[in-house]
């Protein structure tokens, strides 16, 4: 039984590594946010009948109507916050707790907010376990932010909403980044904001994507069917 257990442990360990080399051959270039991939293990945040897809470049269903991004699309966003190690960070839509627990790993602090209780409880669970001793999970609308811990100094909107919260820009630091998509159901853009001075926005168009709905007061009001 152990040595099975191990021989499973090693070969998800080296579906890691080929996926590390795919995605670096495809453009990311960060090399924490590799590294931080590389070490997390992603089919943990699946349901266990679906870990033999965890390392395929794919969205993969997670329960409750959501899913967990695909590795490509969690790299480019995790990359696009350009973290250091020392910045406090908001996620907005936990879900399966994967891009929390990369974060974990590249800034001082998250806070990650998810609408959906049950898959709140289990994220926490799992981070828990996993050692992700600087990541809070709250349950609420994460439209609204976290008035109480703001300023972040970045903001990560994992879910598509129609148009950019207003109440999370009004909680981003001066310099600070907020990476999120936005745009039509039917597909968003991925959007880079910063917050280059008081009441001073600038927008960089990261590409085209498609994203589960950004349910909340500043998203939309119910999910589509």
């Amino acid at each position: 039984m152990q040595s099975s257990r191990s021989a499973a442990l090693e070969e998800y360990a080296r579906a890691r590594e080929r996926l590390v080399r795919r995605l670096s051959a495809r453009g990311v270039q960060d090399e924490r946010v590799l590294q931080a991939i590389f070490e997390t293990p992603r089919h943990r945040f699946l349901p266990e009948a679906l870990w033999g897809q965890a390392y395929r470049d794919t969205p993969v269903p997670i329960g409750e109507a959501q899913t967990i991004s695909a590795p490509g699309v969690v790299a480019t966003m995790t990359e696009a916050l350009s973290l250091s190690g020392h910045e406090q960070v908001l996620e907005v839509g936990t879900g399966s707790g994967y891009q929390a627990a990369l974060l974990h790993g590249l800034a001082a602090s998250v806070l990650s907010i998810e609408r959906i209780p049950v898959l709140a409880e289990r994220a926490d669970v799992l981070l828990s376990e996993l050692g992700c001793d600087r990541v809070e999970v709250r349950v609420g609308d994460g439209t609204q932010g976290a008035a109480d811990r703001a300023p972040f100094d970045r903001i990560l909107v994992t879910a598509g909403g129609p148009e950019l919260p207003l109440p999370l820009l009004s909680q981003l630091t001066v310099g600070g980044l907020l990476v999120g998509p936005f745009g039509d159901r039917g597909g968003q853009e991925l959007m880079r904001i910063q917050r280059a001075g008081p009441k001073k926005f600038t927008r960089e168009v990261l590409g085209a994507c498609r994203f589960v709905d950004l349910i909340g007061e500043a998203g939309w009001s119910a999910p589509s069917l």
